[in-house]
């Protein structure tokens, strides 16, 4: 019993010290990409030794590839555990979006993440995650409410880049838009609401029939 109760706790430590690891390399990531990132300021920020991130993730691309698929893992098993076909077209829609809002406002480094991804590497390790899956739950509920007569005639892929855009460019201008002004927190609870509410208003005014 007390071996199971040390092996227990070993697990535990194990991801925590993992979680720690990729919580500072989604940082450093973000500011850098892969190519700029340096496995020692990782370490520094982790609060462990190089040898440690070494010991779990290989190297440094091994940590990237780690960082990249964790918010996949995520967003799947949360989406995963939904029925959005009991939803109504309009209702899933709504869903998908505050929960794409509410992903980046507790996530405010993955838009970074996903734009230094872009541009240094060109999407190579994006289209290694498996993102088929969760954008066809969501294309579905287009091509479902299109033919139930809900939404108007709508690409449904380029329908959902309109939608993610709405919802995540608030966060990813927001660094320069504080400078115009500065008395407003955009990234308060209240204000992400607000935003929340007003990209539901108008994604629903473009797509309903």
């Amino acid at each position: 019993m007390a071996r199971l109760r040390t092996v227990k706790r070993q697990i535990r430590n194990a991801e925590a010290t993992q979680k720690q690891i990729l919580d500072a390399a989604e940082i450093e990531f973000s500011r850098h990409g892969l190519k700029g990132a340096r496995i020692s300021d990782i370490a520094k920020r982790a609060e462990i030794t190089t040898a440690m991130i070494h010991y779990y993730f290989e190297n440094k691309e091994g940590l990237y590839k780690a960082v990249l698929q964790r918010p996949i893992n995520e967003v799947q098993t949360f989406v995963s555990q939904l029925d959005l076909d009991h939803l109504s077209p309009e209702d899933a829609i709504v869903f998908v979006i505050r929960m794409a809002i509410a992903n980046e406002f507790h996530n405010p480094y993955r838009q970074m993440l996903w734009f230094q991804e872009a541009s240094q590497n060109q999407g190579l390790y994006f289209k290694q995650g498996n993102w088929t899956g969760l954008f066809e739950r969501v294309t579905k509920v287009l091509e479902r409410g299109i033919k139930s007569g809900h939404f108007r005639s709508l690409d449904p892929m380029l329908t959902l880049t309109h939608i993610l855009g709405v919802c995540i460019f608030y966060f990813t201008v927001q660094e320069n838009w504080k400078h115009l002004m500065p008395e407003v927190d955009r990234l308060s609870a209240e204000n992400v609401e607000k935003h929340t509410e007003s990209a539901i208003a108008f994604i629903l005014a473009a797509i309903r029939k």
